[in-house]
């Protein structure tokens, strides 16, 4: 295991907001990572179900939805999505809408939110000058290189080098629960796989890591939320813990115009 901790990210929790949510607002941005908390859907989905495709009532998933964009102030109707197919490609997002058949989306639209969906896969989002983006990275996804992918798409779609990325690692399982076969812990370095009572568990922050850092990014611009989905049932779905009959998180960031500090509902953009 990787033994030097990495930068914890510095976000905001409100466990009495109506929607609590991590939220954050680096230069030019405003991110999130969402919790189970604040919605209206009903058991084993309870309440901020954001995933459609689980077995969900579809308007109370939309309602939840509309939860919570509304409360980080952003426009229901500029949203774009990523359909996720546990691979590495990332698609440029332009307009509002489903976008299928990827994992990430890197948007340089002003506005436009671009969210991803996990419950247990490792949520990152990057942001750039001029350029935001959002990725699901499961142990497939980790493993062929979409940490790396994501950082490499929202360099291109900038026009700027690694090292002015900032990175953000959301809630995921962790090594401490994320126990895996050993034909899974064979796919990542040595350096992010541990034994536990001679299982084998994989630490999918600690691999993207390596990925984001080999690719050029600063290490103190890796920032982990730190947070064990499989570990807060009050606070997170997770789908090894419930076995695979749960909500989804979200991970959602949009870009500013530069110098617009409030929210794209309050600024229009």
């Amino acid at each position: 295991m990787i033994h030097t901790a990495p930068p914890m990210c510095s976000l905001r929790y409100d466990s009495r907001a109506n929607v609590p949510c991590w939220t954050g607002d680096p230069p030019g941005a405003l991110l999130a990572f969402s919790t189970r908390l604040g919605g209206i859907s009903v058991a084993p989905y309870d309440s901020l179900n954001l995933g459609n495709s689980t077995g969900d009532d579809p308007g109370a998933v939309t309602g939840n939805r509309r939860r919570l964009l509304e409360h980080l102030d952003l426009d229901p109707q500029r949203l774009a999505t990523a359909g996720q197919v546990h691979g590495v490609h990332v698609m440029r997002a332009r307009e509002p809408g489903l976008h299928p058949d990827c994992d990430a989306l890197v948007t340089t639209e002003p506005g436009l939110a671009i969210a991803v969906t996990a419950a247990d896969c490792l949520p990152i989002v990057c942001i750039a000058p001029g350029a935001v983006a959002a990725a699901h990275s499961g142990w497939r996804g980790t493993a062929l290189g979409m940490p790396r992918a994501v950082l490499d798409s929202v360099c291109a779609a900038a026009g700027v080098g690694p090292e002015r990325v900032h990175v953000y690692l959301g809630p995921s399982i962790r090594a401490c629960c994320y126990r895996v076969g050993d034909d899974v812990a064979e796919a990542f370095p040595e350096a992010t796989r541990m034994r536990v009572d001679g299982a084998c568990h994989v630490d999918l922050a600690a691999a993207a890591r390596l990925q984001l850092l080999h690719g050029g990014a600063r290490p103190e611009h890796v920032l982990d939320l730190a947070e064990c989905t499989a570990c807060h049932p009050e606070r997170y779905f997770s789908h090894r813990r419930d076995a695979g009959t749960t909500g989804r998180l979200w991970a959602v960031v949009v870009l500013r115009d530069a110098g617009i500090r409030g929210s794209s509902r309050r600024n229009p953009v």
